[in-house]
């Protein structure tokens, strides 16, 4: 019997979810140990050749066919009585049903192979054998519940095929479950747990005693890192791989590791850098596609450099390794993604026009090959490329044709992460040929598809999180810019709305490449009636505008400027507000943007009696301070309290009552780790007190272990951090300093929420950052602030957008504190109101009048 396991060895029965599949990723397969016994020899032998032709099949991406060989190996099995053999077929019979879209026919395989196996055995060696099957059961159970969206049933079936792993002392199965879990994890918000068990897996790989295991385990891990965002460490991860396989002399396994270090280079925006290990990757394979992939990556970035020579050197190297390529999932892919890269070369530079036969042909070729062996998902991506084609060559009827049958196609597998780029290439075309109803029909489904896969967005497609202001964001924008255009009625107008509203939840989800917000919370006109909700968003050619006043009364205006105008005013109107640059120039330029938001609703705020305005802010606008908006004769602030939200819908919040109200207060006033000193913040947190009872924790006592163990034992729901920060578009790069450490943007929830580990459910009401400043440089810098904001769980934060002088921070925190203190339960102040009051002291001092010292602060959440 020896021999038909021998066979077995050789087969991959274990492959968790795509993006952190360890078996995959590491490239190695562990081997059952134990046998069992069959009936007959002969039988068993045939059996086993269906699994290995059917193995053979899904290795090389035909899966069709292994699909078929697995069918016939469970209908043999079941009928010569071969129990643990039936469950393995079954396992690998759902592993083929994922890749082909058969979702049900997966879910109801894995179930059968898990009921079959997990009791099964008389004797202690059945038993042992079972265990590995079973094992391998539960790890692809767990990979095709995350991919249904069942993260929480994904971690049990994880932690199951754990417990069966360490029977059987498989390391490897061991960790691939592991690292799993920590995804799951992820998913289901447990980050401080998530973090802490990956920890516990590089605990492991160190005492790993098996090299070429440890530094595998070390990709795995650092690919892990990757996906859920953790850049630097990923890095270091893969880095310290890297060097092990060097040594070991494994090729192949250090063209997979530089590959890996490419995609962390190319997420850190580090492209040079990620060229280079695409190209070291290339060249050191033998294998044809991986030496694809790795030039096909280089292009994709030397085209935002526009490196036309270079990618004229990489591309004969391509068509020969491809044509050379037999028909596979793996080929189709790299195929279609070539043709749409020719696609994107020849609309950008008009030299490489002399591709355009060879991408259609191309194309062409894939379709044929796809059907001849029934991938479905590849057939869809390959017309729904060339619908792209016949898009750009402008011949839009068959365009519509191709990208209709790919839609289709992708529709029948339920391929979501397909099913959005379709709809929205189909939405474009319909644009173009007159049909703006059925344009907007469309685009809205695919938005829809977007909504579904929210979360599992990145997890299910990586290269989103490289592209996302090029392929997810523009659908919402092209949405709304029909809906507003097109004909801006009641309706037309909610839907935007709901469509901005939306496009803020992918940004900050792909910010943190997880879904970051569950609740369903109430509508701000249910939880304050005066006030109102302002949507500016920056469309291609024109500056659109929503207003939403209480009773769901919407009206809509828009200014007719190019996308490049409109930031050109913004950024000359930050600029402005450096007091370096004169008064004149910056009230004209805060006016004219006033004009845009503001003027075109006057008579509605007025009708409304308005008193709190509401910003939901998009791009560029983020950046600018909606305090300092001039009409020309006063700021807004003076007009109206301001609040920031990253959408209609909040929490609900309790407004303070000074009678129970605490403080946790933290603040460096000494420099610390190469930042320079902030000598008045040790005036700031003593005034603070001066108001509210607190806590305090200055210079060495503000440690992350510090402020945790405060936040622990005081019921308090009010934080406030007076340290160096900074927000940025890049999570890894938005941290709060303490005396020893950073907090880094993705700790914020677990330190913040540390209390509920003690059932104590008091939330952070409000959180104050006083003294943080948005990246220089980056324009998208201020999406850190919706991060934290959002991350924290605090229902109200106050931050800055740059950071200002000390003395001009404690007046306007010290009047803040004043105003919020005067709130009782006969005198109503809330948060918006407190912070409006502190910025008016501010404009009406003699030293701080400008707004470069008291517009950076903003209110962002709830204003109660």
């Amino acid at each position: 019997m020896n021999r038909i396991y021998k066979i077995f060895q050789g087969i991959h029965y274990s492959i968790p979810i795509a993006l952190l599949s360890f078996i995959l990723v590491l490239g190695v397969v562990p081997a059952i140990a134990h046998n069992y016994s069959v009936t007959e020899e002969v039988v068993s032998v045939e059996g086993s050749n269906l699994l290995v032709q059917g193995k053979v099949a899904y290795e090389n991406g035909r899966f069709t066919e292994a699909h078929r060989y697995w069918q016939q190996a469970v209908r043999h099995y079941q009928q010569v009585g071969d129990i643990p053999a039936q469950a393995l077929s079954l396992n690998y019979l759902a592993l083929a049903g994922q890749e082909l879209g058969k979702w049900q026919e997966a879910e109801d395989s894995i179930n059968q192979s898990i009921n079959l196996i997990q009791d099964y055995g008389s004797d202690k060696n059945q038993k042992i054998n079972a265990q590995g099957i079973a094992a391998q059961a539960f790890n692809t159970q767990g990979s095709l519940q995350l991919k249904l969206g069942k993260a929480e049933m994904a971690l049990e079936s994880w932690q199951q095929a754990q417990r069966y792993y360490e029977q059987q002392e498989d390391q490897v199965g061991l960790l691939g479950s592991k690292i799993n879990q920590a995804q799951a994890l992820q998913n289901l918000g447990f980050y401080r747990r998530s973090q802490k068990l990956l920890e516990e897996l590089h605990d492991d790989l160190e005492n790993q005693d098996n090299l070429a295991l440890k530094a595998l385990g070390l990709r795995g891990l650092g690919n892990a890192l990757q996906v859920i965002g953790n850049l630097t460490e990923s890095q270091e991860m893969l880095q310290e791989s890297l060097t092990l396989v060097q040594s070991l002399g494994l090729k192949e396994e250090a063209s997979a590791t530089l590959f890996s270090l490419g995609n962390v280079a190319r997420a850190l925006e580090d492209h040079q850098k990620a060229i280079s290990y695409y190209q070291q990757a290339a060249d050191m394979t033998s294998n044809p596609l991986m030496e694809v992939e790795g030039n096909l990556n280089q292009i994709s970035l030397l085209i935002t450099q526009e490196e036309w020579q270079k990618i004229q050197g990489l591309i004969p190297q391509i068509q020969s390794r491809l044509s050379d390529s037999p028909a596979s999932r793996k080929a189709i892919y790299a195929q279609v993604n070539f043709a749409k890269n020719l696609i994107d070369l020849a609309d950008k530079e008009p030299s490489f026009n002399r591709y355009k036969s060879y991408s259609q042909e191309l194309l062409n070729k894939t379709i044929a090959q796809s059907r001849q062996l029934k991938d479905i998902s590849g057939e869809s991506y390959a017309l729904g490329t060339l619908g792209y084609w016949y898009e750009q060559n402008q011949q839009y009827a068959r365009a519509r044709k191709a990208t209709e049958k790919a839609l289709d196609l992708a529709i029948d597998i339920q391929a979501s992460d397909i099913t959005y780029q379709w709809q929205w290439q189909l939405g474009r075309l319909l644009k173009q040929q007159g049909d703006i109803p059925g344009a907007i029909a469309a685009e809205t489904e695919a938005v829809s598809a977007l909504q579904e896969i929210r979360g599992d967005l990145v997890a299910i497609n990586p290269d989103v999180q490289f592209s996302f202001r090029e392929s997810v964001e523009p659908i919402y924008r092209d949405l709304v810019d029909l809906l507003v255009s097109y004909d801006p009625n009641k309706n037309n107008l909610l839907q935007a709305r709901e469509v901005i509203e939306s496009l803020q939840l992918a940004e900050l989800e792909n910010y943190f490449r997880e879904a970051c917000i569950d609740a369903e919370p109430k509508q701000i006109d249910e939880i304050d009636d005066t006030a109102a909700v302002i949507y500016p968003i920056i469309l291609p050619e024109r500056l659109a505008v929503i207003a939403s006043f209480p009773g769901d009364d919407v009206i809509y205006y828009e200014q007719s400027l190019s996308e490049s105008q409109t930031e050109n005013t913004l950024n000359k109107l930050l600029q402005s507000l450096n007091p370096i640059y004169s008064n004149k120039q910056r009230l004209r330029l805060s006016q004219q943007v006033y004009d845009w938001l503001i003027k075109p609703s006057e008579a509605n705020l007025a009708k409304h009696k308005i008193e709190t305005l509401v910003f939901v802010l998009d791009g560029t606008l983020r950046n600018i301070p909606m305090t300092a908006l001039y009409d020309g004769n006063q700021y807004l602030i003076e007009k109206y309290k301001v609040a920031l939200a990253p959408g209609l819908q909040l929490l609900e919040s309790e407004t303070f009552n000074i009678d129970n109200l605490q403080a946790v207060v933290a603040g460096l006033s000494e420099s610390s780790q190469g930042f320079s000193a902030l000598p008045g913040v040790e005036i700031e947190v003593n005034e603070i007190s001066r108001y509210i009872p607190s806590r305090l924790l200055l210079n060495q006592q503000f440690t992350n272990n510090g402020l945790r163990e405060q936040l622990r034992e005081t019921p308090s729901p009010l934080v406030h951090l007076a340290t160096h920060g900074q927000f940025s578009s890049n999570p890894e790069e938005t941290f709060i300093l303490t005396w020893n450490d950073q907090i880094k943007v993705k700790e914020f929830e677990d330190l913040l929420r540390v209390r509920e580990e003690i059932g104590n459910a008091q939330p952070i009401e409000l959180l104050v950052m006083s003294a943080c400043q948005t990246a220089i440089g980056d324009e998208r810098a201020s999406l850190g602030i919706a991060g934290v904001a959002v991350r924290s769980g605090a229902r109200s934060t106050i931050a800055t957008l740059w950071s200002v002088k000390d003395e001009s921070t404690v007046a306007l925190m010290d009047e803040f504190y004043q105003q919020l203190a005067q709130n009782s339960s006969e005198t109503s102040m809330t948060k918006a109101e407190a912070l409006r009051q502190a910025q008016m002291a501010l404009i009406n001092s003699s030293n701080f009048n400008h707004p470069f010292f008291w517009s950076p602060f903003v209110l962002i959440g709830n204003w109660l």
